[in-house]
């Protein structure tokens, strides 16, 4: 898989480290990935003056601190980590510093924990998924389970879905996982003036949306998927996805990010950027075409 060899995973020294730690270990080998950067940004490293004149002999400077404590996660973290990888420690502010360093160091990949509930990092976290322009790795506190069994692919019949879809099945190579997909249709505001019912028209669109989706497979050379197809009602498209998604146990939601405009393109689109907010329990791997969104990238690190 040549799409994930460089990866940076952000940690923050909070219990959330463990578990990301965790699961790095099973994305490395399933994702083929060479390199990791373990990444934290603290506002200041330098420490008051009366705290080093009082300990002058017992303090040793704070990055140096921050990166011992990371690597003693990172050596009780069994098996022992038998990869390529690199500790960072640096000052700055963590939004502005993480996408520097992420360009610097010319990742495929950001890996960032998602804690539940409202916390500090939750805006951070929302904003390196929309701004970062490669694809996204969003964690939940959850301890891992060790495997990937099942993947989840909400799809559009887009160049996105597509890629989403060759992602999955490389994946499932690795792993066995079933891979399954899932489409929301809907019913015309119109439906009435044709002179049919709801139910009925909801099955036109139906079958509407199976062509769409065998054809899709067909133009783009993709195996037979299963596929459900789910009538959008009153709640929100993702949050439709998100409760699929739970009921069916999924291990692993891949989803394709579409950008709002070519000129803004690294911004999610809207149900993926939906997803990325309400999803706290499931591994969500958001999707994004590598280069498409660098010119916008660059713009932000000239600010």
């Amino acid at each position: 898989m040549e799409q994930f060899k460089k990866v940076m995973v952000g940690l923050d020294l909070s219990q959330l480290d463990e578990v990301l730690i965790s699961n790095i270990k099973i994305f490395v080998p399933i994702l083929d990935i060479e390199k990791v950067y373990f990444i934290h940004f603290s506002k200041s490293l330098i420490l008051p003056e009366e705290v080093t004149t009082a300990y002058p002999d017992l303090l040793a400077p704070m990055d140096e601190t921050i990166e011992s404590q990371i690597q003693f996660e990172i050596d009780k973290s069994k098996p022992t980590l038998d990869f390529n990888y690199e500790i960072i420690v640096k000052e700055g502010n963590a939004q502005e510093s993480m996408l520097r360093w992420c360009n610097i160091k010319e990742t495929d990949l950001l890996i960032l924990g998602r804690k539940k509930g409202k916390t500090p990092s939750d805006s951070l976290v929302k904003n390196l998924s929309q701004k970062y322009p490669r694809p996204v790795l969003l964690l939940p506190e959850t301890p891992p389970s060790g495997e990937i069994n099942s993947i989840l692919l909400p799809i559009d019949f887009s160049k996105h879905s597509k890629v989403s879809i060759q992602i999955a099945l490389e994946i499932s190579k690795k792993t066995n996982a079933t891979i399954q997909c899932c489409h929301m249709y809907e019913v015309p505001s119109g439906y009435s003036k044709t002179g049919k019912s709801f139910d009925e028209f909801a099955e036109i669109m139906l079958e509407n949306s199976k062509k769409d989706f065998n054809k899709f497979l067909k133009e783009n050379n993709l195996p037979e998927l299963l596929c459900t197809f789910i009538l959008h009602d009153k709640k929100d498209e993702a949050e439709n996805i998100l409760e699929f998604a739970h009921s069916i146990q999924t291990d692993l939601l891949i989803v394709g990010s579409r950008g709002r405009s070519k000129s803004a393109a690294v911004l999610l689109g809207s149900v993926a950027e939906k997803l990325v907010n309400n999803n706290q329990d499931i591994p969500m791997l958001v999707m994004k075409e590598k280069g498409e969104n660098m010119s916008f990238l660059e713009a932000l690190l000239r600010i």
